[in-house]
């Protein structure tokens, strides 16, 4: 059987991607970001988000593969993404084909200057 977790914008597998098929593999996580490309990235936020996937996957090491302990990291994650975009490191991609701003609503420079 297949664990996994889906949050809005993370999803975790326990399995490996091969042949465009996903195999289940209790000894291997497979991470998503962002499936529906609903934010703007670039490598080095993805890259960050790998780096914290694998500091929660150490976090985890020794304890039972569940979907609970899944749940957690990708609830982690999803409060990661979260920061990256308050902190202005990614962006909603309004041109994405769903705008859900489940994260909060975008954020709008207003020009302070009266003309």
């Amino acid at each position: 059987m297949l664990l996994k977790s889906t949050t809005r914008h993370i999803r975790i597998f326990a399995g490996i991607v091969e042949n465009n098929k996903l195999l289940p593999d209790d000894q291997l996580l497979t991470l998503d970001i962002d499936p529906d490309n609903e934010l703007n990235w670039n490598d080095t936020t993805v890259q960050q988000v790998y780096r914290k996937f694998d500091e929660l996957v150490k976090c985890y090491s020794g304890s039972d593969l569940t979907e609970y302990n899944l749940r957690c990291m990708s609830s982690d994650l999803e409060h990661f993404v979260r920061t990256l975009l308050q902190l202005g490191q990614i962006s909603y991609n309004l041109g994405s084909r769903v705008n859900n701003y489940s994260l909060g609503l975008p954020r709008v420079d207003v020009d302070t200057e009266a003309k």
